[in-house]
């Protein structure tokens, strides 16, 4: 994962900025875009402290039972959540560190919502139990975000 991550770090470092800002420079959905990306992050977070703030008083999360940790919760809130609303943030403002990291975030956004739409409907299939939220949110976000994709494929030159 550290590799990863700052393999990542590497390659993104490594772009010319300034030009992406260009190839973007007639990005007609900018507001709609990193609004939308924003909301998403926050949406991903405020589900994810949903789930750990009733701990503070149980001492228990949710989802724990015989796991010592929450990898996905650690990874999604320390590194998912901000890399998220910070590219919105940034797009907003029509930085140029916005232009790149946004259409990352939205086909990271798209793998992962996919991976939880098949869980959730593995789990509806199966008899699990599974919220009508789970049922209605995520697949609406992944139809956005694949929206927001094609928003941002037609407007590359």
């Amino acid at each position: 994962m550290g590799l990863s991550f700052f393999g990542f770090i590497i390659n993104v470092t490594s772009f010319n900025l300034e030009s992406l800002k260009e190839i973007f420079s007639n990005l007609a959905h900018k507001k709609y875009l990193s609004y939308s990306t924003i909301i998403f992050g926050m949406t991903i977070g405020l589900m994810w402290l949903a789930r750990l703030l009733p701990a503070l008083s149980t001492g228990i999360p949710a989802g724990l039972e015989h796991y010592t940790t929450l990898p996905i919760q650690a990874l999604d809130l320390g590194i998912i959540v901000p890399a998220t609303i910070i590219s919105g943030i940034l797009l907003y403002r029509e930085k140029t560190l916005g232009y790149l990291l946004t259409p990352i975030i939205i086909i990271k956004g798209i793998t992962m919502l996919m991976a939880i739409d098949a869980m959730v409907i593995s789990l509806s299939l199966n008899g699990k139990p599974v919220s009508i939220g789970e049922l209605v949110i995520f697949p609406l976000f992944t139809i956005i975000y694949i929206f927001n994709l094609q928003l941002i494929t037609k407007e590359i030159k």
